[in-house]
């Protein structure tokens, strides 16, 4: 289930030059688009909290299978860019009904042992990213037509959603989180815990969105050829599968925030060395370190923030949670798309850096792919220092 409903995000990325093709459609527009299925993966994570108080999990489960069912359809039928919009903000819908559910779920049936259970679904997870490159080649080399890409979700969405309900009603499923009844009361309660994740998972996933939504373009103008630099985006993912399993078992051992604090600020790095690089093989290194790095981080906070709301409060305060990180990472995909293209927002940024005598104008016609991301790196290196500096002073929740 959790490798479908992470096949509905990302397989959006892998798409995004055959919409430009398919549709005469800019790189902003299909940003955009990308952006669209976050947006949709936000948009239910507080309401689905809610439910939660009121439904079991594993029916709020069985509802997301029927989501991306009807979801892949309707994107499979789109005949315009504006209805493939439409149907990838409702393929996000269905993941983040599945996340806030599922993941307080996992956390439950192993309580000892949060983490390694939040690896092995997160590695789960982490395949479907793997294969969404490879799998949109193979669909687009055979069949020339990328809408058997959502034809072919929706056939194992449908599937799937039968056999996890005939497991469950054979299961008997933990009750921890029975006394979870006021969604607004639990976010009082641990909005120092809460916070912190959106502050240190909404920022890097800002940067992680707008970076892996464009990567096979980043990469051609590294000087990489279309068919290798889209298996770079395998290899970004593919570094994140053992990322999933060994950070949730050092997750189990380690400082919880110095731990978190540590990835990011390593995820920096990583970015700002890549902006600098060229040569195939430097390149690759480079893109499985990222991946390896930033794949890292989901575990570790999952098993931060599971580990450490108690029952009473863990589905409610997490699905805020979730909601609010997933609203500032959305955006990240759209902001490169316009940075790049360089018109609307963009032109906005333009006219007030020119009165700012220090920095100066930005160029007309947009920035390089190297440009936005040392931005968007040195902007998350703020974040890290600043986490630091409260780190240092006892302000952090541990």
């Amino acid at each position: 289930m959790v490798l479908l409903v992470n096949l509905a995000r990302v397989i959006f990325a892998p798409l995004l030059e055959e919409f430009i093709a398919v549709f005469g459609i800019g790189e902003a527009t299909a940003g955009l688009v990308a952006t669209l299925v976050w947006v949709g993966s936000a948009v239910p994570r507080v309401p689905t909290g809610w439910l939660l108080t009121r439904v079991p999990r594993h029916r709020v489960i069985l509802a997301t299978g029927a989501i991306l069912t009807a979801a892949s359809a309707f994107t499979a039928a789109a005949n315009s860019i504006f209805t493939v919009g439409l149907g990838a903000f409702l393929m996000g819908l269905s993941s983040g009904v599945y996340f806030v559910a599922a993941n307080p779920l996992v956390s439950e049936l192993y309580p000892e042992r949060v983490g390694r259970a939040m690896g092995i679904h997160g590695m789960a997870s982490q395949l479907a990213a793997v294969v969404a490159a490879p799998f949109v080649t193979l669909v687009l080399s055979v069949f020339v037509e990328w809408r058997v890409v959502f034809v072919c979700i929706g056939v194992v969405a449908f599937a799937a959603t039968a056999v996890f309900y005939h497991i469950a009603r054979r299961t008997e499923l933990p009750g921890a989180g029975a006394a979870d009844r006021d969604l607004l009361g639990a976010a009082r309660a641990q909005w120092r815990v809460v916070l912190l994740g959106v502050v240190i998972l909404g920022s890097t996933g800002f940067v992680w969105q707008g970076l892996f939504n464009f990567y096979g373009l980043y990469m051609q103008t590294k000087g990489l050829g279309s068919a290798t630099a889209k298996n770079t985006l395998t290899l970004l993912f593919a570094a994140g599968v053992p990322a999933f399993f060994v950070s949730g078992r050092l997750a189990d051992r380690l400082p919880r925030v110095p731990y978190l604090l540590s990835i990011v600020a390593t995820f920096v790095v990583a970015v700002l060395a890549l902006t600098a690089t060229s040569g195939f093989v430097p390149l690759l290194v480079l893109t499985a370190v990222i991946g390896y790095v930033v794949h890292s981080l989901f575990p570790a906070l999952d098993t931060y923030l599971l580990d450490t709301l108690p029952d009473e409060h863990r589905a409610s305060a997490y699905a805020v949670y979730s909601a609010g990180m997933m609203v500032v990472q959305a955006s990240g995909s759209s902001a490169v798309g316009v940075l790049r293209e360089g018109h609307g927002a963009y032109e906005v940024v333009r006219a007030a850096t020119a009165l700012l005598p220090v920095v100066g104008p930005l160029p007309p016609g947009g920035l390089s792919y190297d440009a936005i991301f040392t931005g968007f790196s040195l902007g998350l290196a703020v974040v890290v220092s600043t986490l630091l500096v409260l780190r240092r002073g006892g302000r952090l929740p541990n």
